[in-house]
């Protein structure tokens, strides 16, 4: 975050960039733009992995990285709720400490923390995406089981953060 900050304002992920938008913090002409380099670099990402996990001796090219759950063990809403309400906490977090009142020098650690603490939660359940293009890359690389199960890790994400973004708009978090 600190390192690609002033080129993109380390938007890494579609989750936030829609969040940003939708809290009055980015013009619609670059959210597309960014969507789309999003994307392309979780797709490069995941094509670098699997370049280096197929050079592996007896090494596996399949599953490495991508979301999905156990429908043994969880059904859809639990995966879908989880990572709405990820997405909304870390979308939040996010906006919260950017914003120009309460901008700190610590945000990215406060963003890091918060992005670890959230994987430590939600990995037993779905892998933890927070993030579509993150969840994109892998799963073109991964099967068919992954791309099943694409559209939650894509559309949960960008309803938190769309949700975070509304409430940061209307600034219901903010004192007077």
């Amino acid at each position: 975050a600190y390192a690609i900050d002033p080129i993109s304002g380390a938007h890494l992920n579609p989750a936030v960039t829609l969040g940003v938008f939708l809290a009055g913090r980015l013009p619609a002409k670059d959210v597309i733009p960014y969507w789309i380099a999003q994307v392309i670099g979780g797709v490069l990402a995941s094509l670098a992995l699997w370049i280096i996990v197929s050079g592996q001796v007896g090494g596996h090219t399949t599953g490495f990285g991508a979301n999905g759950w156990d429908v043994t063990k969880w059904g859809v809403s639990s995966a879908f709720l989880w990572e709405v309400i990820g997405t909304f906490t870390f979308v939040t977090v996010i906006l919260g400490v950017t914003a120009e009142k309460h901008s700190t020098a610590f945000a990215g650690l406060v963003i890091g923390l918060t992005l670890a603490g959230l994987h430590f939660a939600i990995i037993p359940v779905t892998g933890t995406s927070l993030n579509p293009a993150r969840s994109i890359g892998p799963a073109l690389f991964s099967g068919t089981a992954a791309i099943g199960q694409l559209w939650l890790f894509i559309v949960a994400p960008l309803i938190g953060g769309a949700i975070a973004g509304v409430v940061a708009k209307a600034r219901i978090f903010e004192k007077d």
